[in-house]
């Protein structure tokens, strides 16, 4: 059975000649091949340098179809997008006419005519994945456009939690971001951690103001002095516009912190396995972001935003904390609250946590799709 995927997945050539992509998405069409005998990759080629976090296929069997490199804010970046509208058209219904299903990943750019072109005119079985904010209450209009399609076509969507008036072809699903050897290890782990002495603490993602880093830093630096005295370091990994800003806010914190740029996958875990807190005071448009799952599984307590549906997940002090208002100041509240927890209360948070981080497996995910897309 061979597979299509679209997507707008960035995919740069390293020096070798050797094709590599953004990693969670390459990591994820690997486990596929579980599944699937072929998988086309339809998505953007850049002519830049790869960042440390893309990687490769690991098999043959993964076929790289190149589009354009397009999207964009600006004026010119939107006309190109329209402008090469038939050639991207031409590449994916070429790619169709190979396989026995597609998957659209939405929203993006491209998708305000691609998911009218698959839903009108392709008669190959398919669904959609919309992986942001399904229940964004004014999102841009490309992605409310996007949104409002994919309710009105047929063919399944998966999407991120679980909705009043939800339509009946739009299926919960988490995506997925562990293997089941991470799965065992995170268990293990978690059971040995603890909140008594040093505590490390980490963020990953976009370094920018909407995704909370200045909160995380105005947080810390609101604590006593006594306060920091318990914090070890704090772990900032990604990379952003902003960066500079933040590293120079940071130093007036009075708590050490160590930008890392981006990782490769194993790194970042290897931060998470140090850490007994991940943070994520978010307001950006979200759907589940993998992070918090990945961070949970390696022992750490999230203190993150309830926006989207990560309070469907994060449920307050039971399976982590969950802010209900994302500013510096409720931040730095909930971290005063978390020195105070003891191990059984921290323990007890974890084992919770597990179930959750079981539906983030790549198997639970394969297992999903042979049930409930493709039976």
């Amino acid at each position: 059975m061979k597979l299509a995927i679209i997507s707008h997945t960035e995919h740069y050539k390293a020096p070798d000649g050797t094709i590599v992509g953004w990693g969670p998405t390459i990591t994820e069409i690997n486990h596929l091949l579980e599944i699937f005998d072929t998988i086309y990759h339809v998505a953007m080629l850049h002519d830049t340098e790869a960042p440390p976090s893309a990687l490769p296929y690991l098999s043959n069997k993964v076929v790289f179809i190149p589009l354009p490199a397009l999207g964009g804010q600006s004026i010119i970046s939107k006309i190109e997008l329209v402008w090469k509208a038939p050639k991207v058209l031409r590449i994916i219904n070429r790619t169709l006419k190979q396989v026995d299903w597609f998957q659209f990943r939405a929203p993006t750019g491209m998708g305000v005519y691609v998911i009218p072109f698959l839903s009108l005119c392709v008669k190959t079985p398919g669904w959609f994945k919309y992986a942001g904010n399904w229940n964004q209450e004014h999102p841009p209009w490309g992605y409310r456009l996007q949104r409002w399609m994919l309710k009105q076509q047929s063919r399944k969507v998966t999407i991120n939690g679980s909705w009043n008036h939800q339509p009946k072809h739009c299926i919960t699903f988490e995506n997925p971001c562990l293997t089941n050897a991470e799965l065992d290890e995170g268990l293990k782990l978690g059971k040995e951690k603890s909140l008594e002495g040093l505590i490390n603490v980490c963020y990953v993602g976009r370094l920018e103001r909407p995704k909370g880093v200045e909160r995380i830093i105005q947080a810390m630096a609101g604590l006593t002095v006594l306060e920091k005295q318990r914090i070890g370091v704090v772990h900032l990994v990604g990379d952003g516009p902003e960066k500079t800003y933040f590293e120079e806010l940071s130093k007036t914190a009075g708590v050490t912190f160590k930008f890392h740029s981006f990782l490769p996958r194993q790194e970042v875990f290897d931060i998470y396995r140090a850490c007994q807190v991940y943070l994520m005071p978010t307001t950006a448009s979200e759907g589940f972001p993998k992070a918090i799952a990945e961070a949970m599984n390696f022992g750490c307590l999230p203190i993150v935003s309830n926006i989207s549906s990560i309070g469907q997940y994060i449920k307050h002090m039971e399976t982590g904390i969950c802010l209900d208002e994302v500013t510096s100041e409720k931040m730095l509240k909930e971290i005063k609250e978390l020195l105070q927890v003891d191990d059984e209360n921290y323990q007890n948070i974890l084992q919770n946590q597990r179930e959750i981080v079981e539906k983030f497996s790549f198997n639970y995910y394969n297992h999903r799709i042979n049930t409930d897309i493709i039976f």
